[in-house]
């Protein structure tokens, strides 16, 4: 099937943009007109999928803040083009998209299309909720341009076998290598936007430019708040720099102190050489080396995550407690 994706502002788009929204949304599912055609409509930008010549099979639009967070919506593919990958080359296409303006994207998923979802690399980020009368969950990918450079490594006939559920945390076993800054972050922030109930960081230093960004402090504020049980471990060898400036992290401690905890390495006790981040018991991201942006993620590693939770605890039993912290508290 031979497939393009044009790209319109609303005033430019066709019509067929439209009548697929229309026969979709409100004529199928019975979603309220006063509902469907909204401000929004103005501002984003819309997609539409043409086969076979110029049959238009599907829409959807894309809009948001550059540098924050993008959104997908409004997604319809007509019923004689449904069960072809045709919308997952659009959703793939709106990644790449998004990718290159957003630092996440985000969508609200009716609930018989999550896993179709999930499977182009979005994961859960809210409880169900009702939505014109429909079932929907909010989902979010945190790494987009991770997401994309995956995608373009790959052509496009090949793409529906490479991850079956692409950063879904204990579900994607196949390792995301790193070696630039912007890659590093995004996959931290998709693990740590996924974990339930721990978070254990080990580190030389709680790097401002690393942990101390509004993304990443906002993400642990969501861990230690979502369970009486929540367990966030921090543990550095230096302290020094936590004083100097305001960082997000010793915020939250004073705000979470009994969710949130920060220790030193004891002298006697051998400092790992390699920083890492461990997710529940699934997810772990490891760095090549103090201070390095190279290294790699994997969602669904319980073998390597046990190793590392036992070194963990062994430098974390025998730690203590940050002279600096106590200082700024008084």
């Amino acid at each position: 099937m031979n497939l393009r994706i044009r790209k319109y502002n609303w005033n430019s788009a066709p019509p067929q943009i439209r009548g697929i929204r229309q026969r979709v949304f409100v004529e199928e599912q019975n979603v309220p007109p006063e509902l469907e055609w909204d401000a929004t409509d103005q501002s984003g930008e819309h997609f539409l999928v043409v086969v076979d010549g110029n049959k238009a099979a599907a829409t959807a639009r894309l809009y948001g803040i550059p540098g924050a967070t993008g959104f997908i919506g409004r997604m319809a593919v007509l019923p004689p083009y449904r069960g072809k990958r045709i919308g997952q080359a659009l959703l793939q296409h709106l990644i790449c998209q998004g990718a290159a303006h957003y630092s996440q994207l985000q969508l609200s998923a009716q609930q018989h299309a999550v896993e179709f979802y999930r499977r182009a690399g979005f994961h859960l980020c809210s409880d169900q909720y009702d939505d014109a009368g429909i079932a929907h969950f909010d989902m979010r990918c945190l790494a987009p341009s991770v997401l994309a450079e995956d995608l373009a490594a790959e052509p496009v006939e090949k793409r529906p076998g490479i991850r079956k559920y692409p950063m879904n945390l204990g579900d994607d076993s196949r390792s995301w290598l790193f070696e630039q800054p912007r890659q590093l972050v995004e996959l931290m922030h998709s693990l740590a936007g996924q974990a339930r109930q721990r978070l254990w960081l080990y580190d030389n230093s709680l790097d401002f430019d690393l942990y101390g960004q509004p993304r990443f402090c906002e993400l642990v504020s969501q861990i230690a708040r979502r369970h009486r049980l929540s367990d966030v471990r921090l543990l550095i060898e230096d302290d020094k720099a936590l004083t100097q400036r305001q960082h997000g992290l010793v915020e939250l401690m004073r705000r979470l102190p009994s969710h949130i905890e920060l220790r030193l390495v004891s002298d006697a006790n051998p400092p790992e050489k390699e920083p890492f981040l461990l997710a529940d018991r699934q997810g772990v991201l490891y760095r090549h080396g103090v201070g390095g942006s190279q290294g790699f993620a994997n969602f669904s590693d319980r073998g390597r995550v046990k190793r590392l939770e036992e070194r963990f605890l062994q430098m974390w039993n025998t730690s203590q407690q940050s002279t600096e912290l106590r200082v700024l508290s008084l």
